[in-house]
């Protein structure tokens, strides 16, 4: 099978049956990168940072990039188009039939389930990442010390409570949180207060 329907048959798969968006994605996204060798866990950790802040729709910035980095503009293009035509179809469907059967009982619960389920796969990607980022080496109690003791460590907590206070507290606009981040980081990595 040839890389490029390869690539469009997974991400085909992936928006075909992903309910939550973009982040709801990531378990399926890295399952299927790491299988098919296209990618670290490292790397994928380093895009999904880049593509939260880069513009667009964060699984189509993915699904993009894993596309260019496996099959080169072609493979990009079928990557994205495979994630994208699914729910573009599904959504025309929805559309057409909501206004009918929005008041089903049985709708509301597929909704309601659905929700649930959309919100354990954000935390169980918001886990992976954070432990992939936290403790890049693996966690063991041998290194743990060690771990505490970098300037990483103890940024990224830093920097991430603070943001997460003032998104949350400040209202400030998420635009200015992902500037302030990087310009936080580059002064880190500049006065040596962290290896980057």
């Amino acid at each position: 099978m040839s890389i490029y329907l390869l690539l469009f048959l997974e991400f085909f798969k992936m928006g075909a049956l992903t309910f939550g968006g973009g982040y709801a994605m990531i378990p399926f996204i890295e399952e299927t990168v790491l299988s098919h060798g296209w990618l670290t866990t490292g790397e994928l950790v380093n895009f999904i940072a880049v593509s939260e802040s880069t513009p667009g729709a964060f699984a189509v910035n993915i699904s993009t990039y894993v596309g260019s980095e496996v099959g080169g503009l072609f493979g990009s293009l079928c990557a994205t188009v495979g994630l994208v035509l699914p729910p573009f179809v599904i959504i025309l469907i929805i559309a057409k039939c909501y206004e009918k059967f929005k008041e089903s009982l049985i709708v509301r619960g597929v909704m309601l389930g659905l929700k649930s389920t959309v919100v354990g796969l954000i935390g169980a990607t918001v886990l992976k990442v954070g432990y992939e980022v936290l403790f890049p080496l693996g966690f063991s109690f041998e290194n743990f010390g060690t771990e505490l003791l970098t300037g990483n460590f103890w940024f990224i907590i830093v920097v991430f409570a603070v943001m997460l206070f003032l998104l949350l507290y400040k209202k400030l606009n998420p635009i200015l949180i992902i500037v302030l981040s990087a310009a936080a980081g580059i002064l880190a990595g500049y006065t040596g207060l962290i290896s980057v």
